[in-house]
């Protein structure tokens, strides 16, 4: 079989159409990153590593033969970085250009569902979606997060209420906000160690009091046998008509009408014109582009320091970080941001954001427990703002400042209250002695005996390891226990509910909390049930872990089970990873293997080697290709034929994964390719025609497999793996695309009897060991690998772990939970 490394000569590694471009100093479409480009692939050869097995025509047909080089083509263009404009263009070409190719990127990029940080690798600018488009027939995940996270949106409006009135610096903070603006001016001051503000002590673990629960329904409606995706609210045509005229006003196209309304409400022609860079909350719209629509509109009386020009940057910029995945940022980071954006003074910029409530500032370090004391060694002005007392320790740890926005710390500041809630009010009545002997094996045996002692567990292991959360499910019920699991697609649900026997067991996450699955809610509003195992737990983002965290009963158990090693989740937060980090409950990891020379392959792959394995029935093949359009044909033979006759596995059931939706062999140049090889046609259902298959984007960070049935006045009919789905028409383009072909954030989760990963030259700055493992475990009985990336693939199975992201769960949880909370077992 062809070594993974490739021994053909490699191409070219051209940048793909949508790699991420360092951003220039002086501030590109969206200002340098705070956490700077994602690194590439280093230029030293790693050493040799290898997949084996026997590949050849006589095998599958799938080995290249021997061809004349034929001239490459060049990839396709670079998205074009923004370009500062003189004053007299950015009201007009600047703006415009949001109508265009901006406004066509942000398009799929919403529609792809795919992780931020792989939205970065393809340098289109990831919108931002609405959570209205949950379908109807899971009552739509709005409706359950509404009722589920009622009480933080009440806090959040008081908290931004309490800052409505003019205020003088820092006047409108108190408490640990007005403490850590304390410390962030005597800590870059020099004066006085940040820690002395600090004197909040870690919470004692005692039991915590139960949330307010949502009402239960007065009569629980009958579940929708058709899942429907309900339209947004159209907008009225008063405020259409107000916003278009801001906007022509500004020299801004009338096009960005709609999705002002859409972002900024009823009242969004008003919010402009008093504030033109909320324009910056309309998906695909740039700051220079707000600049002009501001000189537009404002004249003279707006300039680079501007406070509402610099507390919208600050908001930009903490939204592109929880794009890519992060709950805060280093102050200092989004201080040297605003500065190449010209900002002159980044540090007044910074807390004018803080009170006006664009941001939360938060510390971290020094001291753990300071002494009560020093917080009161200084002398507070009339705004209420300790001044530092310059007698402090100099040589005190250092305090790091954060800045995040206020969505994130109250859903990281809820999930942590409601796990330790679990934590401590777990009950261990029932007698667990005779399930976990008679459980099918030594780790679901472990499993069980720690999770009759515990509220809350994190189990790790691979694909073979669902058997012991599906053990834990049938022992839980065997007591009498009301116990399910969940997942996060219907794929995983169906493969859950094989394992346990029982289709009553296995439910998504969406349908269990919709209600349109599982148990429904109790009296109190709360969950109806007494155990709750998550699978695929690195794939939940920070705000869906807090509400169903919040949903969950005292006394509920819940069981965090996923493969540590996959890529994390598609919205902001590492909520798996930090509760592993914390150490804050029992860790159970799975000594059971995944089998097969795939599941050889990709263990290796976990730990950083390129392995090579035998595969004697071809589960591996490697297919070597010498450049993207070569890559496309012989990924198109595969599915359409190689495969199929060699393992009798048929096209629908062969999933393709590549690295990036743009270049000359992403997602949309194989799923085109795909389209016309496997399903000719015109498209004339909005692109699409009856048997494509498709991704359906009900919600921003879920994607959904499915294939096109039929479309009529309500929209396009979809199948999502035995699940009727409508999307209306006026939201096909922004959230259905082809699926022949997804990236390998969408495939997470996941499975297929056939997988073939293409990995064209183009898209070697786009790979990373998660990345790899995540892709090359998606084949259940065959992998297929499209090699163009040369030593590449070794270099990032060994050399680039998964990109960090900045959280603040973890030291949340250290604090709020005991120590031997979490000894670890396994």
């Amino acid at each position: 079989m062809t070594a993974l490394p490739g021994e053909t000569p490699g191409t070219d590694d051209a940048p793909a159409e949508d790699a991420p471009a360092a951003p220039a100093p002086g501030g590109g479409a969206d200002g340098p990153s705070p956490d700077g480009p994602t690194a590439g692939p280093d230029a030293a050869e790693a050493p040799e590593a290898a997949a084996g097995g026997a590949a050849g025509a006589d095998a599958v047909d799938v080995v290249a033969e021997a061809a004349s080089a034929s001239s490459e083509e060049p990839p396709e263009a670079v998205e074009e970085s923004a370009k500062t404009e003189k004053p007299s263009e950015a009201a007009n070409s600047s703006v415009a250009s949001a109508d265009g190719s901006a406004a066509e990127e942000t398009s799929e990029a919403s529609a792809d569902g795919s992780e931020s940080a792989e939205a970065s690798a393809d340098g289109s600018e990831t919108a931002e979606g609405s959570a209205d488009a949950a379908p109807a027939a899971e009552l739509s995940e709005a409706q359950a997060e509404l009722a589920a996270q009622r009480e933080l949106r009440e806090r959040i409006e008081k908290r931004k209420a309490e800052k409505a009135a003019p205020i003088s610096a820092g006047g409108g903070l108190s408490g640990t906000a007005a403490d850590l603006l304390a410390a962030v001016r005597a800590v870059e001051s020099g004066e006085k160690a940040g820690t002395a503000f600090f004197a909040r002590t870690a919470p004692a673990p005692a039991p915590a009091p139960a949330s307010p629960r949502p009402a239960p329904a007065a009569a629980q409606p009958p579940r929708p046998a058709v899942p429907e995706v309900p339209a947004p609210q159209a907008a009225s045509p008063e405020a259409l008509e107000a916003v278009r005229a801001v906007l022509a006003q500004g020299g801004a196209p009338e096009a960005l009408a709609r999705p002002a309304v859409d972002a900024l409400g009823e009242q969004a022609a008003e919010l402009l014109r008093t504030d033109p860079w909320h324009l910056l909350a309309v998906s695909g719209v740039r700051p220079e582009q707000a600049d002009g629509f501001a000189r537009a509109l404002l004249g003279s009386e707006c300039g680079p320091d501007d406070g509402r020009r610099t507390a919208a940057l600050v908001g930009r910029l903490l939204e592109q970080a929880a794009l890519r995945g992060h709950t805060a940022l280093d102050a200092a980071a989004v201080r040297t941001a605003l500065a190449g954006h010209a900002v002159r003074d980044p540090d007044a910029a910074v807390l004018n954001a803080v009170e006006e409530g664009v941001a939360l500032l938060f510390g971290e370090g020094g001291d753990a427990e300071p002494d009560k004391t020093d917080a009161e060694d200084g002398e507070q002005d009339e705004d209420g703002v300790r001044e530092a007392d310059p007698t402090a320790d100099a040589d005190a740890a250092p305090v790091r400042m954060f800045l995040g926005l206020d969505r994130y710390a109250l859903a990281e500041e809820s999930l942590a209250d409601g796990l330790a809630r679990l934590v401590n009010t777990c009950e261990k009545t029932a007698d667990w002695t005779e399930a976990a002997a008679g459980a099918p094996s030594p780790s679901a045996a472990e499993l069980i005996r720690t999770v009759a002692s515990a509220g809350l567990v994190v189990h790790s292991g691979g694909e073979a390891a669902r058997a012991e959360p599906a053990a834990l499910i049938a022992a839980a019920r065997g007591l009498g226990l009301r116990a399910v699991g969940a997942a996060h697609s219907e794929d995983g649900r169906r493969r859950l509910a094989a394992a346990t026997g029982d289709p009553a067991t296995a439910v998504t996450l969406a349908g269990l909390l919709s209600g349109a699955q599982g148990p429904g809610r109790d009296e109190d509003g709360a969950l109806a049930l007494d155990l709750l195992v998550v699978l695929d737990a690195p794939q939940l983002d920070v705000e869906g872990a807090a509400v169903l965290v919040e949903a969950l009963a005292d006394g509920a158990r819940l069981v965090l089970s996923g493969d540590p090693g996959v890529l994390g989740s598609a919205g902001a937060g590492r909520v798996f990873a930090d509760v592993l980090a914390a150490r804050a409950c029992p860790q159970v990891v799975s000594r059971t293997p995944d089998p097969g020379p795939i599941g050889e392959l990709v263990s290796g792959i976990g730990i950083g080697e390129l392995n090579q394995v035998d595969a004697p029935g071809k589960e591996v093949v490697i297919v070597p290709v010498r450049d993207a359009g070569e890559a496309v044909h012989r990924t198109v033979q595969l599915v359409a034929d190689s495969v199929p006759r060699a393992f009798s596995i048929p096209a629908e059931e062969t999933q393709v994964i590549t690295v990036g939706h743009g270049g000359a062999a992403g997602t949309r140049a194989l799923n085109e390719a795909l389209k016309q090889r496997l399903n000719p046609g015109p498209g004339r259902f909005g692109g699409f025609d009856p048997g494509d298959r498709v991704v359906h984007v009900p919600a921003p960070g879920r994607a959904v497999p499915g294939v096109v049935r039929s479309a009529d006045g309500e929209g396009l009919h979809l199948d999502c793996g035995g699940v009727p789905v409508v999307v209306p028409q006026e939201r096909v383009e922004s959230s259905v695309r082809h699926g022949w072909a997804l990236s390998a954030h969408q495939a997470a989760g996941m499975r297929w009897p056939a997988a073939v990963v293409v990995l064209p030259g183009d898209a070697a700055q786009g790979l990373s060991r998660p990345w790899v493992y995540t892709a090359f475990g998606r084949g259940e009985r065959h992998l297929s690998v499209v090699h163009g990336v040369d030593r590449a693939l070794p270099h990032a199975v060994a050399e680039v772990p998964a990109q960090e992201r900045t959280t603040r769960l973890r030291p949340l949880l250290e604090a709020l939970l005991t120590p031997d909370a979490g000894s670890p077992t396994g």
